[in-house]
């Protein structure tokens, strides 16, 4: 509101700012935790979410879930904003759930082949074709201009 000089007086804004804009933290990874003083409240299993950025400084703490609905919340979130999903253990460790570049999740690595002990053989329509080998002596032509011969 402007004052009485004309002058814009600004307040801050009490929530975090998390981001891209200048000044502002950007949030890595979005960690489920348990709410022990929630749970004790409700009388029944209560999980939070906490935005954390890349030292695992907390960012913001999102509500007091349902047991029944949290991972749903969890992996939403995580998949819309490109978060890594992490647990707080009981220590207070962060423990990465998966791993991840950036939006793309890694997976877990399925050979496709088996490893037979007959995989070392030739398959069945190659079998009866031999494979081209050189002459014990190749025949060298020197002096001579061209390689075929023209009559």
């Amino acid at each position: 509101m402007p004052g009485a000089a004309g002058t814009l007086h600004l307040t801050a804004s009490p929530l975090p700012v998390i981001g891209r804009i200048p000044g502002a933290r950007r949030a890595t990874g979005i960690a489920l935790a348990y709410a022990v003083e929630e749970a004790e409240m409700a009388g029944a299993d209560r999980f939070s979410l906490i935005v954390v950025d890349a030292e695992g400084e907390e960012l913001h703490r999102l509500g007091s879930f349902d047991e029944d609905d949290v991972v749903a919340i969890w992996r939403d979130i995580a998949l819309r904003a490109g978060l890594v999903r992490m647990i707080v253990r009981e220590d207070g460790v962060l423990m990465p759930v998966t791993e991840q570049i950036g939006r793309l999740i890694l997976g877990r690595v399925r050979i496709r082949r088996r490893h037979a002990g007959l995989g070392g053989r030739r398959p069945r329509f190659l079998a009866r074709r031999k494979t081209g080998r050189l002459p014990a002596r190749p025949q060298i032509h020197r002096g001579e201009n061209e390689i075929i011969a023209r009559t």
